[in-house]
């Protein structure tokens, strides 16, 4: 039997208890004045009047309470054929030299540093010595292009970067510090310094007075024998910022604080994940997202469990049974990833050849989310692996589920296409435009009744306004998810799509107005647009549609070319823009408004409504007609 129905009432009944218990978990500095206090910032703030360092929480505790030979991390690297294994004491040792190497640069409590940095240790190792010190860290993800990551130095103005020398992709290296120094050059705030990681695989040119040797500053440390100690901060104060996209194309820059966030992923590896402390916790995604901020690093972390780094692809690093093996050697209990990562498996090898060749005996549950899971996926890994696969939701805003099935409470049924129910601290509804709640199977607008739960977002950097406009104004009272949806009859939740224009590109949020702003920036453009649509392999994929300018006479397949290099230049290959179509003219409504979700019903080959504001009705079947010639309709149709 599942205790879920008698833990959501008693958040419920009494959330500030509810939370309270759940904060005794975490070791303080000074307990808090009150649980919640509803009227410091936008919505409330939590834990107020606290102080704590999540670091500490992370590692000392754990090395204090005699867990310091237990594995904490391991780094298992099939592109560079690298293993490691650092226990609690080593990583602690490794943070806290590194801080010290910060500290030596000027980086005190409240400084943003910008880290940039592939999968390996020392991305982790970066993020938790800000944590020791009170800085604030901002991990860009390390295929970003230049001047993405140019915008997010001049939002957030760290006083230090932390970056590589490159990061490793089956068969190429991808040189980070040339892209690094293009984006200082590119912003108008300068950082102090640089510390750049040194690999093997590419030695990076060094700036002369702003660059610094990672190995070289950490050895001069530790030959001093210097440490920095854990800074105490208030349990309010930011942990990190991570950049997600905006609808538009300007970066929001999602804030997290320290208390909250500890509480809150805390309580999720147990009562979530069935995780006990000391066992092997994997989420195979990338320290630039959010996942792995909560469940590769900090979650895993605070539980006393050991995570796993993995610099590596589910298919070519070196096969699809690369995820077995890890699973297998270190004796994974649970696994979180993206179903993108099971649909390429499932393409490589249909039949799970490569599942019987490993032992899986200590494997308990695998986890989904970052996109909707589709139905086939999750049986076919339930076929193969023969274990639960849990579909979960949840958002960059919010760094832990919004709704999930919650195993360690004992497990609901499954129900395919559903993340399940929602957890303690959401108090989800589906809404109307008008904010009234809609009837079981009726479709509308996926909210979240105020106040947010601990670690979710207090607001976005630098940007109250753009935060209560963004998520607070259309439903007042309400935390608007901008994914739309409905709940059945036994209050499972059903996430169908999104209002707004971010696509869901293989777990990575990415906006399409950004990509069109790119497109349009081409010289031969009128107009154009870019929308998501269904990709077997990836969830989604942005496809361009563009308008010539009167009087352009080249050929039409060179100029779409250019486009779709023009978006990799601009955004990067993490977009995987690699489909444009010129079209006579674009679907409108008679206000202007390009019809986005009309094209996408027709690329997705779904039933659709002609819309009652449109311009034009013909311009439909000419946008069926070029789509369908280019083959360009999901299912080819």
């Amino acid at each position: 039997m599942s205790r879920y129905h008698e833990v959501y009432s008693a958040w419920k009944n009494d959330p500030d208890a509810f939370w309270a218990e759940a904060a005794t978990e975490i070791s303080w500095y000074k307990p808090w004045d009150k649980v919640f206090d509803p009227f410091m910032d936008e919505y409330g703030r939590w834990f107020a009047g606290s102080e704590c360092n999540t670091a500490y929480n992370c590692l000392d505790r754990h090395v204090e309470a005699g867990r310091g030979e237990q594995a904490a991390l391991i780094y298992d690297s099939p592109v560079t054929g690298t293993k490691e294994t650092l226990s609690y004491a080593q990583l602690r040792d490794k943070v806290a030299r590194f801080a010290q190497v910060l500290a030596d640069r000027g980086v005190e409590k409240g400084d943003r540093v910008i880290v940039y940095m592939p999968m390996v240790p020392e991305a982790a190792i970066a993020m938790l010595a800000c944590a020791r010190l009170g800085a604030i860290h901002s991990v860009v993800f390390g295929g970003f292009a230049a001047n993405e990551l140019a915008t997010r130095i001049d939002d957030c103005t760290p006083k230090l970067i932390v970056a590589a020398s490159c990061g490793i992709e089956p068969g190429r290296v991808v040189e980070y510090k040339p892209l690094l120094d293009h984006a200082i050059e590119l912003a108008a705030h300068k950082p102090e310094g640089c510390v750049i990681l040194q690999r093997p695989q590419c030695q990076a040119s060094m700036v002369e007075g702003r660059d610094h040797d990672w190995a070289q500053a950490v050895d001069a440390v530790a030959k001093q024998g210097r440490q920095a100690p854990c800074v105490p901060v208030a349990g309010t104060d930011p942990l990190y910022i991570l950049y997600t996209s905006g609808t538009t194309g300007n970066p929001k820059g999602v804030v997290r604080d320290n208390a909250g966030h500890m509480v809150a992923l805390k309580w999720t590896m147990s009562a979530i994940y069935d995780i006990k402390p000391g066992e092997v916790f994997w989420a195979a995604s990338d320290v630039g997202w959010v996942v792995g901020h909560s469940y590769i690093v900090y979650a895993p972390l605070l539980h006393g469990a050991t995570t796993i780094m993995f610099e590596g692809k589910p298919v070519g690093t070196p096969d699809a049974g690369v995820f077995w093996r890890l699973i297998s050697e270190h004796k994974v209990a649970a696994m979180f990833t993206a179903p993108t990562a099971f649909r390429a498996i499932k393409k490589e090898d249909p039949e799970g050849s490569f599942v019987g060749k490993y032992d899986l005996s200590n494997f308990r549950t695998l986890f989904l989310a970052g996109e909707r899971a589709d139905p086939d996926t999750i049986k076919w890994a339930e076929e193969k692996l023969k274990v639960p696969v849990i579909d979960h939701w949840w958002q960059t805003e919010t760094g832990w589920s919004i709704c999930a099935n919650p195993v360690g409470l004992g497990q609901l049924p499954v129900k395919y296409g559903s993340p399940t129910v929602p957890m303690p601290g959401y108090d989800l509804q589906v809404l109307d435009e008008n904010a009234k709640p809609v009837g079981a199977g009726e479709t509308g607008t996926l909210a979240v009744k105020l106040p947010l739960p601990p670690s979710c977002l207090p607001t976005l950097w630098n940007a109250s306004e753009r935060f209560r406009s963004s998520y607070l104004a259309d439903l007042p009272g309400y935390y608007t998810t901008s994914d739309a949806g409905y709940k059945d009859e036994d209050g499972y939740v059903y996430v169908m799509a999104r209002t707004d224009d971010v696509i869901n590109v293989a777990g990575h949020r990415l906006s399409t107005g950004q990509m069109e702003e790119v497109v349009a920036g081409h010289r031969d453009v009128a107009e154009c647009a870019v929308i998501g649509v269904q990709d077997d392999l990836k969830g989604q994929l942005p496809v361009g549609y563009i308008v010539l300018n009167a009087g352009v006479n080249r050929d039409e397949a060179e100029i779409e070319k250019e486009v779709v290099q023009l978006v990799r230049d601009e955004i990067g290959p993490v977009a995987a823009f690699k489909n444009v179509l010129t079209v006579q003219r674009l679907p409108k409504t008679r206000s202007g408004k390009i019809l986005r979700g009309t094209m996408r019903s027709i690329a997705d080959a779904q039933a659709w409504k002609m819309p009652a504001t449109i311009d034009d009705p013909a311009i439909l079947d000419e946008i069926t007609e070029a789509m369908r010639a280019r083959g360009m309709i999901h299912g080819g149709g």
